[in-house]
């Protein structure tokens, strides 16, 4: 009996030490040569993966890390990257480094080998799954030829790797299936399956400002692009992503940084996005964490260059689109990361760290950053302070994490833990201690002193935590971390824990813990294994568990989100037990129906209803119930505004009901009525005269809908209009204003510069106006005060001058002006020189600076890529320097100052010299013009007469490596301020004007000069006159007729405007010029002229009205405008049909002398403004058309059957005068041009597509070639080497690595832009092998071989064709004017060409440049020379500072078109001949 009791004794004993948790959990210790990366495990199971990066090799675990083993089937030491399936628990993808990989289906317990012969990118997860078919997966590769040349495709399975991928889409960049997310649906199963949605190349270019958004359901066998909204389909798409239930896409076009975001959650409908007064750009917002019912966007509000970043939080509504504000200054970290953190698996909670002291931040970037930590239980819309006790807690968040996962919150039931400090603000976490919560944050207690790694498991019954410091033992807590025992690890000394974790469901006891050991050469890493599943405690029973709610009122009430409230059946906090309940089982929330509240309403914005101050309001157009206003009817019952969020569960008996009908008026679903009048607003400005005026244009991915215009007076006073001069404001109106600068590359940034240092800018189109310091005044030398960075919006370099010597210094920002760096004194001009693509010239600057700092001494160049502390003297005795694209050229005078030499460089670092031959020398007071820099050709304007009213030259064009220039057209006009009558057709490609003097020999004589105008369709080719209208207006006959050579059509150019940048022709309206000239023998007085049209790119004009006026193109070319020049007058005529009709519009009972007429640069708005005097009163009259009922409704346009009856477009193909077919540079081109008779708009800032389609290649004929290097064209066409010069031997191709083969010379090579296949090619001859492959010579060329293929780089030059945006945005790339390489009719006649190099008028042949030059586009307008003439961007300036911008006649964003060298103004090219954007 006594041995029975003590046997009971004991059993009690054991039982009762079990229920106290006195046993030790079992840890294991595993040793890894580096630090284990990537630990995962599959869901609801104890299988964990984990990689050793630098042994490439992956090993597995089915004990949740006590044993580990190498993976069975994968190669050892291959491991690039582990990819686990989101939702499916057996699916892994193992990629390989060697182009072989290998997927699981069981959890890795067997891997099956797939190989593609393509490498996965590494700029992104290189898999992207099928969230309901775990067979279906995108394989995203990347094939590189160089660091810097890599291009990503997309490949498919539908079998899991089964079979070969599938390429998924040619010129795909980034896809994802629309079912990408297990909450995302189409609505239709099928759908869901199949559908994917890609970013891709644009149809005629690859750059990125034309990537389209597409979507597929049979792998783009077929293709849609879905529609934005009101018919747009935006182009500039960059990023696309699976977001909870929704899909977003971003895209930003050219001259802005602001995103526009697109969301969907249907494929179906998508929307843009509106987040108030906030705008989203790149780089400078995050999507968190998100619901099934709304989308939360943290937007920066700092400047990004800030090191103290802070945002505003907003939600959306249930599609995604309308965004509120839910709290303002949130704490931001690098790249993007944001203090914010849903508590999981509980609806409504949240917590944020936001800046307390925000305003002193923003006035100072180096003021430290005091948090506070704020929950929300409401989903965002009121906070409270976290409480311990009475006192304020504050926790370290998301910025500042060191635990893997989620910083507070696991799916454990209300159990939130976190390191923080009680106080007013947060303080450095080594000061921090651990608090935890059971209340899902209501309450907080100290829970264990210092910071701390912690973990939840068993449902939250187990936290684990260990010391973040030095440590040799983990604690661990049973009731909520009310107490805390310890164990020791099995491990000599102190480890320093790098990552506590455990299953994502926190329901198990079982935990994993990485950490390293020692340091150096010594250093050690490891995984520790810890189980609790041995521990002697019992499980739980129910009287052990409580139904908790997760939210709360003040008097303890369960409050409601989405109409339910939320509880939970967890284990109570002092319960001696452990969950151990159906092993990885999470507790599921159950809900409980509330009464509908306002909360659980939202917009009806389907009805065209959005929030306004938290009421919702008719702002869009109201869907019409049929039959409710049929008749007379005056009244219906209809929409309140409201809707029921979709998802929300509240119950309406006995609740708000918010979305019930209401009485509506039957006129509030009638859109409004056009006036049918165009109409008109006068305003009046003190001065004299408008000295310069801008337009600051809404890019297409910016948001508003305002046309704003900024603009100065002569009395220095600067006004701001957003509704395009219909209301003007007047700014800074305490301060003068002396110079007005919009940014040469973004729309929206505009800097004021006043004669003090102060300088006020806006980055918002003037919407808010901040101001920085400049670091001097600015330089009264009429040298460019401010330069901007091409990619970099806060780089600014200021020219300015010292208080104590007027000495011109530079000074750098890259602080958006908050913060200056020197650079140099003495200096003229100081320009940023960075080009995507050029490695080492993000910082590269150039500056010209005066030798020894004296002013009167001659100019070197210097560069240098830190801001001067180091610098490189680039060339002496400089003239100008100037940059196009990635082409940079700089005049220098020789050594003995007798010529100008041109040099230049791709690098920014070495130059190439430009030398003239032997028999050709250009005096210093010569100069040059810069007309073109095309895809491999240059257009030269070199003077040969340059007495002052006598000026003109030769144009030189180099052939298409930028290796030697030849010539190709002479006698070509210029004027004393080097602008030369030299202009491409915009939207089109190889049309172009020029005016010739006829009398050259007569002119070098002292005669005056006759001009007549040419005209060429094919890039030069060939030059014709242009044939006179077949009527006259009016009846009133030619004073000419009979051969053309005696009567023909003459323009007036670029030499004779005052204002340079106004051009025949707009981008936008495809195949419209507008000109003034006279029909005769050659051209008339400028008084004498009338103006003229052509609707069919040059071919056939007509008189449109007799006199000078002025035109502009509206919407796209549906509206022309025009005015009387030089005359007072009180109308304006207009045209809606290309000019065919004209109607008279009274715009003044008062005479009006009109300076000029503008619009917004890309010719889309239905706005003009005209700027003048009345009665000697300086004003601007705003035109609008937008009431006109011909111009009430939107114009259809179906891409895919654009010639249907419900098209409001025809397809238009340009033509040659003297070809039989339709072929220009190897294709046929089809354009959209609106048809004439059609009552609509062609839209708003988002311009039509022009270029359809290239209906077909044709076969090459000799207009498909050029001279190739060191050949020149004679007077019959063919192409011959030039006297004294040799044949490069064609064996030097052999020099080249990789190369097995050479050609041997023929004299041509082909024009880089042309498509022509077959035909005669006049660039193929027979290949010869290279010295040692004679082998694999006789092999290839054998019997049956196929000879030699090209594959043509640049398809389509469609520059001109594509529209407006390709041809601002991407630098001229295509389409550029060639001259010189066809035959022209003059030959029968003369025996010679117009740019044959033996024609007696020929004085300077050719012009050849050492190296090879690869030149690519920069403007074909005109780019301002001299300071005083410089025309400026977006608008017109007379002022007294040159600037790096001008452009076209409604402003476009150019800086300026030609480019002049002039040494007796010391200039070349321009004050900045920079790309167009």
């Amino acid at each position: 009996m006594h041995r029975g009791v003590a046997l009971l004794a004991y059993l009690l004993l054991s039982l009762s030490l079990g229920v106290l948790g006195k046993d030790e959990p079992k840890v294991e210790k595993t040793a890894f040569n580096d630090i284990p990366t990537n630990l995962f495990y599959f869901e609801d199971s104890d299988v964990v993966l984990v990689t050793d990066p630098s042994a490439r090799t992956t090993y597995r675990s089915e004990d949740a890390g006590f044993i580990w083993k190498r993976l069975d089937g994968v190669a050892e030491g291959e491991v690039l990257e582990v990819l686990k399936h989101p939702y499916d628990n057996e699916v892994a993808v193992v990629l390989g480094m060697k182009k072989r990989h290998w997927i699981t289906r069981d959890q890795g317990k067997s891997w099956k080998k797939f190989t593609l012969d393509k490498t996965p990118t590494v700029t992104r997860p290189a898999i992207s799954f099928h969230a309901s078919d775990p067979e279906r997966m995108m394989f995203f590769a990347s094939d590189c030829q160089g660091i810097l040349d890599c291009r990503d495709s997309v490949y498919y399975t539908t079998d899991g790797f089964e079979s070969d991928p599938k390429l998924l889409k040619d010129g795909a960049i980034s896809c994802l299936w629309a079912k990408s997310t297990d909450l995302f649906t189409t609505g239709d199963d099928k759908t869901d399956k199949k559908k994917v949605i890609c970013i891709v190349e644009g149809s005629f270019d690859p750059f990125s400002n034309n990537y389209r958004l597409v979507s597929s359901d049979d792998f783009f066998e077929t293709e849609d692009t879905p529609s934005m909204g009101e018919g747009n389909s935006p182009s500039g798409f960059m990023r696309l992503a699976a977001v909870k239930s929704y899909i977003v896409a971003a895209a930003k076009s050219e001259g802005t940084t602001e995103l526009a975001m697109y969301v969907t959650n249907n494929t179906h409908t998508w929307h843009r996005a509106e987040f108030g007064e906030h705008k989203l750009e790149e780089d400078a917002y995050t999507v968190l964490e998100s619901t099934n019912y709304s989308m939360q966007v943290d937007v920066l509000v700092t400047k990004p260059t800030s090191p103290s970043q802070m945002g505003v939080l907003l939600t959306s509504n249930s599609n995604g689109t309308f965004f509120t504000k839910n709290i303002e200054h949130t704490n931001r970290g690098p790249r993007g990361y944001v203090d914010f953190e849903k508590i999981q698996n509980i609806q409504g909670i949240v917590l944020v760290n936001t800046v307390d002291n925000w305003k002193e931040v923003e006035d100072s970037w180096f003021t430290e950053k005091k948090l506070k930590t704020q929950i929300s239980f409401d989903d965002g819309r009121t906070w409270q302070p976290l409480k311990v006790d009475d006192d304020d807690l504050h926790l370290h968040s998301v910025t500042d994490q060191r635990n893997v996962g989620r910083v507070f919150s696991s799916p454990a039931p209300g159990i939130v833990m976190g390191v923080g400090n009680t106080g007013s603000y947060l303080r450095d976490r080594s000061e921090g201690d651990v608090f935890v919560s059971d209340d899902a944050g209501l309450t907080w207690i100290k829970t264990l002193s210092t910071p701390h790694l912690y973990e939840f498991g068993d449902q939250g019954s187990i936290l684990v935590a260990v010391e973040d410091g030095k440590t040799d033992e983990v604690k661990y807590s049973l009731n909520h971390g009310k107490d805390w025992e310890d164990f020791d690890l099995p491990v000599e000394g102190d480890i320093a824990p790098i990552a506590l974790t455990t299953v994502p469901d926190s329901t198990s006891r079982k935990f994993i813990l990485t950490a390293s050991k020692g340091g150096g050469s010594d250093i050690k890493h490891f995984i520790f294994a810890i189980n609790f599943e041995e521990l002697d405690i019992r499980k739980c029973k129910d009287k052990d568990f409580e139904d908790w709610y997760a939210r709360v009122d003040d008097e303890g009430e369960p409050t409601c989100i989405m109409g339910h409230t939320q509880k939970f059946r967890r284990r109570k906090r002092d319960a001696e037990c452990l969950v151990d309940d159906d092993k990885f089982h999470e507790a599921i929330p159950i809900s409980e129906d509330c009464k509908c509240k306002d909360e659980d309403f939202e917009c009806d914005y389907e009805n065209g209803f959005t929030s306004h101050d938290g009421d919702c309001r008719l702002t869009g157009q109201m869907k019409q119930p049929e039959g409710v206003c049929d008749g007379d009817k005056k009244n219906f019952k209809g929409p309140s505004g409201y809707r029921l969020i979709p998802g929300n569960t509240c119950v309406r008996k006995g609740g708000v009901a918010k979305d019930e009908p209401v009485d509506r008026e039957c006129k509030d679903l009638k859109k409004p009525v056009a006036s049918g009048k165009v109409a008109t607003e006068i305003t009046k400005f003190r001065g004299e005269r408008f000295v310069e005026y801008y337009y600051l244009e809404r890019a297409e991915s910016a948001s508003g809908d305002d046309e704003t215009v900024i603009m100065r007076t002569d009395r220095r006073e600067a006004y701001l209009t957003h509704d395009h001069g219909k209301t003007w404001e007047q700014i800074v109106k305490d301060e003068e204003v002396v110079a007005i600068y919009p940014h040469q590359y973004l729309n929206d940034n505009v800097y004021i510069i006043t004669p003090s240092k102060t300088v006020y800018y806006s980055k918002t189109r003037g919407k808010k106006i901040s101001s920085f310091e400049a670091p001097d005044v600015p330089n009264q030398e009429h040298i460019q005060i401010l330069a901007f960075h091409p990619q970099e919006d806060d780089w600014l370099i200021w020219i300015g001058n010292r208080d104590s010597d007027h000495q011109t210094t530079a000074h750098v920002s890259t602080h958006g002006g908050d913060k200056w760096d020197p650079l140099l004194r003495s200096v003229r001009k100081c320009q940023f020189v960075y080009r995507e693509g050029r490695p080492g010239s993000e910082k590269l600057v150039y500056c010209e600076q005066y030798d020894n700092e004296d002013d009167e001494a001659p100019i070197q160049l210097l560069s240098s890529d830190d801001w001067f502390d180091t610098k490189k003297t680039l060339k002496r005795d400089v003239i100008n320097f100037a940059t196009m694209a990635e082409y940079i050229v700089v005049a220098v005078r020789d050594a003995e100052q007798k010529t100008l030499q041109v040099d230049t460089s791709i690098d920014g670092q070495v130059f190439a010299d430009a030398k003239f031959p032997s028999n050709f020398q250009v005096p210093h007071q010569q100069a040059y013009t810069v007309l073109d820099s095309s895809t491999h050709a240059v257009f030269l304007h070199v003077s040969v007469n340059t007495f002052k009213n006598q000026e003109y030259g030769s144009i030189l064009k180099s052939n298409s490596n930028g290796t030697s220039y030849v010539h190709a057209v002479s006698g070509v006009n210029r004027d004393t301020r080097g602008y030369v009558d030299f202009e491409k057709m915009q939207g089109l490609e190889g049309v172009a004007v020029i005016n010739r003097v006829s009398n050259v020999d007569a002119v070098d004589g002292g005669s005056s000069k006759k001009l007549k105008t040419y005209i060429t369709h094919n890039d030069g080719a060939d030059w014709n006159l242009i044939p006179r209208p077949e009527k006259a207006l009016k009846g009133v006959p030619f004073d000419c007729n009979g051969a053309i050579a005696k009567c023909s059509l003459h323009l007036h150019g670029y030499t004779e405007r005052k204002d340079p940048r106004d051009q025949f022709s707009s981008p936008s309206a495809v195949g419209l010029m507008m000109a003034t000239g006279n029909v005769g023998d050659s051209l008339g007085y400028r008084t004498d002229a009338d103006t003229f049209i052509t609707r069919d790119g040059g071919l056939t004009w007509e008189v449109v009205a007799p006199g000078n006026w002025m035109w502009e193109y509206g919407d796209q070319g549906s509206v022309l405008v025009i005015v009387k020049e030089d005359v007072p007058y009180t109308s304006i005529l207009y045209s809606l049909d290309e000019g065919r009709e004209w109607i008279e519009y009274e715009f003044s009972d008062r005479e009006m002398l009109v300076e000029d007429i503008t619009t917004v640069p890309s010719d889309t708005s239905l706005n003009f403004l005209l700027w003048g005097k009345i009665d000697g009163d300086l004003v601007t009259v705003n035109l609008d058309f937008s009431g006109l009922e011909e111009r009430s409704v939107a114009c259809n346009l179906d891409e895919k059957n654009p010639t249907g009856k419900q098209s409001d477009y025809r397809l238009w193909s340009p033509k040659h005068p003297n070809s039989d077919d339709d072929c220009l540079f190897g294709h046929i081109s089809q354009y959209h041009r609106k048809k004439t008779d059609r009552k609509c708009y062609n839209g708003g800032r988002t311009e039509i597509q022009h270029l359809h389609n290239v209906v077909q290649n044709c076969t090459c004929t000799r207009n498909d070639f050029e001279c190739d290097y060191n050949y020149e064209r004679k007077s019959d066409g063919h192409c011959e080497l030039v006297a004294g010069l040799k044949a490069i031997n064609p064996k030097s191709q052999c020099d080249k690595k990789g190369v097995k083969e050479y050609s041997e010379v023929t004299g041509y090579r082909r024009i880089p832009i042309s498509t022509c296949s077959g035909g005669k090619e006049f660039d193929k001859t027979d290949t010869h092998p290279c010295p040692g492959f004679e082998d694999w010579h006789a092999k290839k060329h054998g019997m049956g071989g196929v000879g030699l293929f090209f594959a043509i780089v640049l398809p389509i030059a469609a520059a001109a064709g594509i529209g407006y945006w390709v041809y601002m945005n991407w630098d001229d790339k295509f389409g550029r004017i060639r001259l010189g390489d066809g035959t022209s009719p003059l030959a029968a006649s003369t025996g010679y060409t117009a740019f044959d190099r033996d024609a007696p008028w020929i004085k300077y042949p050719v012009m050849a440049v050492s190296g090879v030059v690869a030149v690519l586009a920069a403007v074909p307008m005109v780019i301002g020379s001299i300071w005083s003439l410089v025309s400026t961007r977006l608008g017109r300036s007379t002022g007294g500072h040159s600037r790096p911008y001008t452009s076209r006649s409604s402003f476009a964003r150019g800086r300026g078109d030609y480019s002049v060298v002039a040494d007796e103004d010391g200039e070349l090219l321009g004050e900045d001949s920079d790309e167009d954007i």
